[in-house]
């Protein structure tokens, strides 16, 4: 909490600056304590897939890894893309929830320049801003490394990162290859957490909800 502390101490600024360093630390707290994955600093600007083919990737994901995110509360992850019209990729987010629920939630993602198609914007909300999704590493078949950031008041952002397969599982070997993407481009995925996608418990997921 020292880094959070900080925003409000370490300086003696005006009335108005003041309110904004205690709106800051609010905000910040209440993003730390729903887990949300917080550094100092701008987003990274890691490099993406080179030549990304929307249409190879479309298609059933599973979760395989994540960094807490405050939207995410379940297991047995999954994420099945659709061509919706040209340029334009229909989204479905489907998770289980604690108590037996299933949460579905649909959007779609777009190349906010098509020049950079790996370099994607997905909405789920007319009001809401979109979310960042850039494809760092895909092979289309295998395995998607996944990354999105916010710059939150120009001195802090919020890190989300995803690992996806199209298969429930992932080797050892190949998730410490995965790492590296996040890694070597200055990501720090330290606190990823394992997305739960067992047959015991997500055998019995409605296919419909």
């Amino acid at each position: 909490m020292s880094l959070l502390f900080c925003v409000c101490v370490c300086s003696y600024p005006g009335p108005k600056m003041q309110a904004l360093q205690v709106l800051s630390l609010a905000l910040l707290s209440v993003l730390a304590a729903k887990a949300q994955t917080l550094r100092p600093g701008k987003c990274p600007q890691p490099p993406v897939q080179a030549n990304f083919d929307a249409a190879r990737y479309l298609g059933k994901w599973y979760e395989i890894k994540k960094l807490p995110a405050v939207f995410q509360k379940g297991e047995c992850t999954t994420a099945t893309y659709s061509l919706e019209s040209p340029g334009v990729v229909g989204v479905l987010n489907r998770e289980l929830l604690a108590d037996n629920t299933v949460s579905v939630i649909t959007g779609y993602a777009k190349a906010k320049d098509p020049s950079e198609p790996a370099k994607l914007e997905v909405s789920f909300f007319e009001d809401s801003p979109p979310g960042n999704y850039w494809v760092l590493s895909t092979d289309y078949e295998g395995h998607s490394v996944v990354y999105g950031c916010t710059d939150i008041l120009g001195s802090f952002h919020a890190d989300f990162a995803w690992i996806l397969s199209r298969e429930s599982t992932l080797s050892e070997e190949k998730l410490e290859e995965l790492y590296d993407v996040f890694t070597s481009n200055g990501i720090d995925i330290d606190v990823m957490t394992v997305t739960n996608q067992s047959q015991e418990l997500c055998a019995d997921m409605p296919l419909w909800a």
